[in-house]
């Protein structure tokens, strides 16, 4: 499994565009059309596959409409989504912490799903308690499972960590995704294309990346991602604004501006079998 930078043309590579529909704190009373129920979460996947979407960054909710890791609630909802959509999109779970999970929780529930596709986020499970050890053996596992792993970095002291865990060999080679998240700790949460240059300055590796910023900037942080051979995490996750500052109907329209920026940079969208081959999924 490789992600060899020779056979991708940074700037005819298909875009990965990702939905985040939902994240862990979102709910339908901050915009209706937050889904946070498998069939909510199915309607939702669908029509972001039919506007160009090709992967579904997932959350699931318990019975309280809270942030939840539990294995069984992610196969129920994976079921629900693959009968809407069936191999069309790959699915990635995710394993975040949202302040209610530890770090051996997160890798056990992970090593347990065993799931197609999953996002981690590097500074939520490098924690004493795990050690490098502990982290030598989750990436393996990952790894040899050809697990897609999009690996999440909030700033650059993050991707210089994962920089020398693949330098030490904690990290072996694989063929790793990394997702910059833009401006998290600005004032209200709101993104700038700006904070994607340091990232790019440190970025030295073969992976690829994408962004996920937050507000109305949201497109044209991924409009510029796009433009520098990135790829997009778009959706109510971080964002329910339009480009044009208004309240966005649905997730399937931050998709649509996404795949218009994309057409605009003569960029062609990936498919999910495009994802598979490339990471080595499934």
């Amino acid at each position: 499994m490789s992600a060899s930078p020779t056979t991708h043309n940074q700037w005819t590579d298909p875009l990965i565009v990702t939905v985040a529909p939902n994240g862990a704190y979102k709910q339908p009373a901050d915009h209706p059309a937050v889904p946070i129920t498998p069939a909510t979460l199915a309607t939702t996947a669908k029509s972001c596959l039919d506007a160009g979407a090709a992967m579904l960054h997932m959350h699931i909710r318990d019975a309280q409409g809270r942030h939840s890791l539990d294995v069984e609630g992610y196969r129920e909802a994976q079921r629900v989504v693959r009968q809407a959509v069936g191999d069309a999109m790959v699915i990635q779970i995710t394993s975040e912490a949202a302040g209610v999970y530890q770090a051996p929780a997160q890798i056990a529930m992970v090593e347990a799903l065993q799931p197609e596709a999953v996002s981690i986020g590097l500074r939520e499970i490098d924690k004493p308690e795990i050690g490098e050890a502990g982290l030598r053996r989750f990436f393996a596992d990952l790894a040899q499972r050809h697990t897609m792993v999009q690996v999440i970095l909030y700033d650059v002291p993050d991707l210089r960590r994962w920089q020398a865990l693949r330098a030490s060999g904690v990290v072996p080679d694989a063929a790793w995704f990394l997702l910059f998240v833009l401006g998290r700790y600005s004032a209200g949460q709101t993104s700038s294309p700006r904070d994607l240059l340091p990232f790019l300055a440190a970025h030295e590796g073969p992976e690829p990346w994408a962004v996920c910023a937050f507000g109305a900037a949201e497109n044209t942080c991924i409009t510029a991602a796009t433009l520098f051979g990135g790829h997009a995490r778009v959706g109510f996750e971080n964002n329910l604004l339009c480009k044009d500052g208004s309240v966005a109907p649905d997730n399937t329209a931050l998709v649509r501006q996404a795949v218009e920026a994309a057409a605009a940079l003569g960029r062609p969208l990936a498919t999910a079998a495009d994802i598979r081959q490339r990471f080595g999924a499934g």
